[in-house]
């Protein structure tokens, strides 16, 4: 008898651990977007980055297999 995964949960758990892989990341954004603004610089390209980090777990939603689930990361 093989192991059953329960899909709903490894999705949960995915989302969960993205999160934690992002928080990071955007923390170091948000001081690139401090110093950008201090020095009245373009911000376009970190708030490009914050928003695909924020969104990094909606592919999760359309993931069908687990193998996906696993291979999901922050990196681009």
């Amino acid at each position: 008898m093989g192991i059953k995964i329960d899909f709903d949960k490894a999705v949960i758990i995915t989302q969960q651990r993205l999160r934690e892989e992002r928080k990071p990341l955007l923390e170091a954004q948000d001081v690139l977007f401090m110093r950008a603004t201090e020095q009245n610089m373009d911000t376009t390209e970190i708030v490009a980055e914050k928003q695909r980090l924020r969104d990094i777990t909606n592919q999760v939603d359309s993931m069908t297999t687990v193998e996906e689930l696993k291979s999901a990361s922050c990196e681009e």
